[in-house]
């Protein structure tokens, strides 16, 4: 059987930019790990020192890389590098 294996791609300091960064990620056919309200399913509050870490599978990763900087760019009203 084949273990998916996530990576980080952005880590954002509040909960909903998470929600919607991975809600955006999923409707441009990205597949975020699935969260609570606060953290991963069975660790509550569970964040990093970075924030809220999201995170897809390592073959998804460069793309969704460099959608999340520009979605998080456009969401605080910057202009994105790409």
């Amino acid at each position: 059987m084949n273990e998916i294996i996530y990576e980080t791609i952005a880590e954002v300091a509040d909960g909903s930019v998470a929600r919607v960064l991975t809600a955006a990620l999923r409707g441009y056919g990205f597949h975020p790990l699935a969260r609570d309200d606060e953290g991963p399913f069975g660790l509550p509050s569970f964040t990093t020192n970075a924030g809220f870490p999201v995170e897809v599978p390592q073959a998804e990763a460069a793309d969704a890389r460099a959608l999340a900087q520009a979605l998080i760019a456009d969401m605080s009203g910057r202009k994105s590098a790409t």
